[in-house]
């Protein structure tokens, strides 16, 4: 092992062939030292001092230097430091178990980049073809009932993907997934906060190999047709340079599809500007459609205008995807089941989490046995998706939402690394019906290109048919019913332009029954029944024997196609 002319950029450990650079910012006037250690043994093998320096960053070089035998750590002003720009870490192979980085316990490992991709790229799938589905990756196969062999990590992601696979997904939303310390006060279950934002967190990974095991994650997944987009919450005064260059990183070096990130702590307009990253999918989370569905779900009055809105809006261009739950908050079937939060056992008094959920427990808190009560949960449960996966924005599902996973009324499992944050994958008859459904209702969306179109409907004659792409009816036929009582609404959907069938959905979240005029079509087609919250994803459309008007009962939604 040779020292040789180090470089200043980029941070971190860089290997080239048998040449190894070291470089870090050190604050004026303290000192700094490189630490090398063998791999397997507790204290350094070799201490050396990091003078050469541009600006602040300080650099060391080596030739002739094993890489994949040693590991590293910096001395600054006699204490151990970890590198916030390593590529992996030792030391933090298992969950919860405490470390010291003070004690050499935990070192940076040199990442080699030696990887067969296979061919592997990112998928590129068309905003308006998505159907993600936001997870956590320890939360999502950790409980026993999840039946994989490695719970908990990126293995037991890929374990899962022919059941993804068979509902209909072809993306998934990972909750952060960096090197973030887990032990504190209370849990941090979720990984938000600072994090080492380079490496993938070790205990996500079954062997403690968390380079590999989050590409052969993405490798699997992309061979499955499923992209993977990571949520990177970066906490507030982050450099924007440091953002970049973690983006820029995962996508070249893990391949991943997207990110999803806070427009609060990061300039957006800023990473969506780099080169590297303009055909990555660089999406934030906004709960304007989350919060218009939920009050319509739940029969607020006021919303029809708002609701034409987000059911016609084409998101994609825009970074935003549609979801009615999501990791904060409710889970849907606790979004039906429970008015009001219990957070109790986190800890803070029931003051964490947020206090405006848009919920309606169907008329009894928390778990029921009466019938009454269950079917309407049920129902509004269906309801909840049609919104969704209806919608010409780009869905995602909270996963175990499709067999109605439940977090006990708790809207904020932030610090839950227990049953109550972990996906119950226990299905009964009805969980199992549920499944079924979601199932048919994004074949469903796949099937009629009206519901995924490339371009977001003008409710205009574009075609010059006589028929707008998008229109809206209520009791009378091209006239949408948005008094401020109304809590119903018509769209049809014109396939001229799309191609394949016309289509029809009939929203009643009124607690009354009511009646809806249906255009004509032309021709000799006709409506037919593909769906409803009472009966499903028919085997067989249903033809209407009245085509000119169809009641719709109180709560309910019909899905109709012309043909």
């Amino acid at each position: 092992m040779k020292r040789i002319q180090g470089k200043p950029l980029p941070l971190g450990v860089t290997v080239e062939s048998e040449k190894v650079n070291f470089a870090v910012a050190v604050p004026e006037g303290k000192t700094c030292s490189l630490l090398i250690y063998r791999k397997g043994e507790k204290e350094p093998c070799g201490t050396y001092p990091v003078e050469e320096a541009v600006g602040e960053i300080c650099t060391a070089a080596f030739a002739d230097f094993d890489a994949p035998s040693y590991e590293y750590n910096y001395e600054i002003d006699g204490e151990v430091w970890l590198d916030p720009y390593a590529k992996a870490f030792s030391g933090r192979e298992i969950w919860m178990e405490p470390r010291d980085a003070g004690k050499h316990e935990v070192r940076g490992r040199i990442v080699t980049g030696n990887y067969d991709w296979e061919g592997d790229t990112p998928l590129r799938i068309p905003y308006r073809e998505v159907i993600a589905y936001a997870l956590h990756v320890r939360g999502f196969t950790k409980d026993v009932s999840s039946k994989v062999r490695h719970k908990g990590t990126f293995q037991g992601i890929t374990e899962k993907l022919s059941y993804m696979q068979e509902l209909g997904i072809n993306q998934i939303q990972c909750m952060p997934v960096w090197e973030f310390e887990e032990r504190g006060d209370r849990t941090n279950y979720w990984g938000y906060g600072e994090a080492y934002y380079f490496a993938p967190k070790s205990a996500y990974s079954a062997d403690g190999d968390a380079v590999r095991g989050l590409k052969d994650m993405v490798k699997a997944c992309h061979r499955a047709g499923i992209e993977v987009v990571l949520s990177m919450p970066f906490p507030k005064g982050i450099s924007g340079l440091t953002v970049e260059e973690c983006l820029r990183y995962y996508v070249l070096e893990y391949h991943i599809d997207g990110f999803i990130l806070n427009p609060y702590t990061v300039s957006f307009e800023s990473v969506c500007a780099d080169p590297l990253l303009k055909k990555t999918k660089l999406m934030k989370q906004q709960d304007c459609f989350q919060n218009v569905m939920r009050r319509f779900l739940k029969g607020d009055e006021g919303l029809v205008n708002d609701v034409i809105y987000w059911l016609k809006h084409y998101s994609g261009n825009e970074g935003i995807f549609n979801y009615i739950t999501t990791h904060t908050g409710f889970t849907l079937n606790d979004l039906v089941s429970y008015d009001s939060k219990h957070n109790e056992e986190n800890g803070e008094n029931n003051q964490d989490g947020p206090d405006y959920n848009y919920s309606w427990n169907c008329g009894d808190e928390g778990e029921s046995r009466k019938k009454a009560v269950i079917g309407l949960r049920a129902g509004q449960v269906r309801n909840a998706f049609f919104m969704v996966l209806l919608a010409q924005g780009t869905p995602c599902i909270l996963a175990g939402d499709e067999f109605g996973n439940s977090q006990g009324g708790n809207n904020n499992v932030y610090c839950q690394d227990n049953r109550t944050g972990w996906v119950n994958w226990r299905t009964g008859r009805a969980q199992r019906e549920l499944l079924d459904f979601v199932k048919g209702l994004i074949a469903l969306r796949k099937r009629y290109p009206v519901l995924r179109p490339k371009e977001e409907p003008m409710g205009l004659d574009l075609a010059g048919c006589g028929v707008p792409d998008v229109s809206y009816h209520g009791e009378l036929a091209w006239r949408a019913p948005t008094e401020v009582s109304s809590r119903q609404l018509g769209v049809y959907y014109s396939a001229v332009l799309a191609g394949g069938d016309d289509c029809f959905a009939v929203y009643n979240m009124h607690w009354l029954t009511h009646e809806f005029a249906l255009p004509a079509l032309s021709g000799r087609r006709k409506w037919y029944l593909a769906a409803s919250t009472e009966d499903g994803i028919l085997e067989e459309e249903q033809l209407l024997t009245d085509q000119r008007r169809i009641k719709c009962a109180p709560r309910t939604i019909l899905f109709l196609t012309g043909r």
